[in-house]
């Protein structure tokens, strides 16, 4: 599986060495998904269906799993990790942001 990663700050992409393990085609059928949007106001990151997506915040890492609570935050700057149903992992390197969270929707808005 290949893992890109984006930097929101010049939309460069590229290919990274996938070192994390993901789930196998069997266990991504019947795991639960959310609809993931990243995206700034000239740009989409990203716009699919995943099944995690990790950021950091004030008080550090966390992860958005489906099913979560409502959530509302301002992002840190550091790499945002999609784990995607089609197209393995994306990276994507932010300077800050803003992660809502609402009914298995995750939106993301950069360069805010």
């Amino acid at each position: 599986m290949t893992a890109l990663r984006t930097n929101a700050s010049t939309g460069e992409t590229e290919s990274i060495p996938d070192t994390e393990s993901s789930p196998s085609k069997k266990d991504k059928h019947v795991a639960p998904t959310m609809r993931i949007k990243v995206y700034s106001p000239f740009k989409t990151y990203f716009d699919a269906d995943g099944y995690s997506i990790s950021a950091i915040n004030a008080t550090g890492p966390f992860d958005i799993l489906p099913k979560h609570h409502n959530f509302l935050t301002l992002l840190s700057p550091g790499e945002m990790n999609i784990e995607a149903v089609r197209g393995g992992q994306q990276r994507i390197r932010i300077s800050g942001g803003l992660m809502h969270v609402k009914a298995d929707r995750v939106t993301v808005f950069l360069d805010i």
